[in-house]
C-alpha cells in the first residue's frame, strides 16, 4: 500500500489545525482508502494554542506527526524542511488555513498515478483580496519576462511531489530554498491543475508587505540577471550622456564666453539625479550580496525543539537540535 505524506506548515493556526486534520482523514477514508496517510504539522514557534492542539492530534493518531521549531524560521525554510522529513511515496504541501482546498488532494494523486512526478495547483481565481491577486499577477508576469527559468504563475507551492523529487530537494543543500523556483527549474514532468483559492477558514494572514517583498526579492535574486544588467547599461548610458553634455557646455562656453552663463542649476540637478540612481542600484546590488551571504553561511534550515511520532526516522538537511 502506497503512502501519501501531507505537510502542513503552521504559525498561530489554533482554529484551523484540528478541522484540517479531520478533513484530511475523512477525505482519505472516502476518496483515498487504498492509500496510507502521514500528516506532518511543522509549527514555526506559534504563540497561541496551536502546539497544544497538534499534540492532542498526535496522541490520538500515530499517523499524525509534528515538528516544533525552536523559533520562527520564515515562510520558506520551515515547509521545505518538513518536506525533507516526509517518508511517503508522494508528498503534498498545503497551507493550514484551508486556502489550499482539501478536495484537490485526490486530483493530485490521480495525476500522480497517471505518471506525473509533480502535480501542482495553479490559482485561476481568488476569493481573497482582488487587489493582491492582481498585484501578484503583475509580479509573476514581470519575473517570468526577466527570469532565465520559466517561472510558474499563481503558484504558491501547493501540490504533490513524488519521492524522487523529494530526494532531489534533499541533495540540493540550499540554506535559502525557494520551492516555487526549484520546481520550475529542476522539476520533473508536471501537471498544472487550476483551482479557485477560497478565503481563510479562520484567523488572519501573517503575510505583510515585508514578507511579500522578501519573497519577491528571493525569487528575483535567485533567478534573474536583468537587474544587474540594467544597472550596467544604465550606468554606461548616463556616463556617455554626461560626457556629451559636459563637452557641449565646454564648447558653448568657449564660443560664447560672455553670453553663456552655465549656472549651478544644471549641475545640481544632474548630481542629484545621478546620486539617486547610484543609491538605488547600490541597494539593488545589496540584495544580491545578501542572497549570496545567506548561502555562503550555510545555516541549517531550521532548529528543531521537538518532534513527535517520528520514531527512528532519519533527519535531513543538517538540522541542529537543542
Amino acid at each position: 500500500m502506497k503512502t501519501i505524506s501531507i505537510v502542513v506548515p503552521c504559525y498561530n493556526e489554533e482554529e484551523n489545525v484540528v478541522p484540517l486534520a479531520d478533513a484530511l482523514r475523512e477525505m482519505f477514508r472516502q476518496n483515498l482508502s487504498a492509500y496510507r496517510y502521514e500528516i506532518i504539522f511543522i509549527d514555526n514557534d506559534s504563540q497561541d494554542e496551536t502546539r497544544a492542539r497538534i499534540r492532542k492530534l498526535c496522541d490520538d493518531d500515530k499517523n499524525i506527526k509534528a515538528i516544533f521549531n525552536a523559533k520562527n524560521f520564515g515562510q520558506f525554510n520551515s515547509p521545505y524542511y518538513a518536506m525533507l522529513q516526509s517518508t511517503g511515496d508522494a508528498t503534498i504541501l498545503m497551507a493550514a488555513d484551508f486556502q489550499d482546498p482539501v478536495e484537490m488532494v485526490p486530483r493530485f494523486v490521480e495525476a500522480w498515478e497517471e505518471g506525473y512526478k509533480i502535480a501542482i495547483g495553479v490559482k485561476t481565481r481568488s476569493k481573497e483580496s482582488k487587489l493582491m491577486y492582481w498585484l501578484r499577477g503583475i509580479y509573476y508576469k514581470l519575473i517570468r519576462s526577466m527570469s532565465t527559468v520559466d517561472q510558474i504563475s499563481q503558484f504558491t507551492g501547493f501540490g504533490l511531489y513524488d519521492k524522487a523529487f523529494i530526494n532531489v530537494m534533499r541533495n540540493l543543500d540550499d540554506p535559502t530554498p525557494f520551492l516555487r523556483g526549484i520546481v520550475a527549474e529542476l522539476g520533473y514532468r508536471r501537471k498544472d491543475i487550476p483551482y479557485t483559492q477560497p478565503k481563510r477558514r479562520a484567523g488572519i494572514t501573517h503575510n505583510n508587505l515585508y514578507s511579500l517583498y522578501d519573497a519577491a526579492m528571493l525569487s528575483f535574486t535567485s533567478y534573474t540577471k536583468v537587474g544587474l544588467r540594467i544597472a550596467v547599461f544604465f550606468g554606461g548610458f548616463c556616463s556617455a550622456l554626461c560626457m556629451l553634455m559636459g563637452f557641449a557646455y565646454l564648447v558653448m562656453k568657449l564660443i560664447w564666453w560672455d553670453r553663456f552663463p552655465a549656472g549651478m542649476a544644471p549641475m545640481l540637478i544632474g548630481m542629484l539625479f545621478l546620486g539617486s540612481v547610484q543609491i538605488f542600484f547600490i541597494g539593488f546590488l545589496g540584495e544580491y550580496i545578501l542572497s549570496i551571504n545567506q548561502r555562503v553561511m550555510k545555516r541549517p534550515l531550521v532548529v528543531e525543539e521537538e518532534r513527535i511520532n517520528f520514531a527512528d526516522a532519519p533527519k535531513y538537511s543538517g538540522v541542529v537540535d537543542l
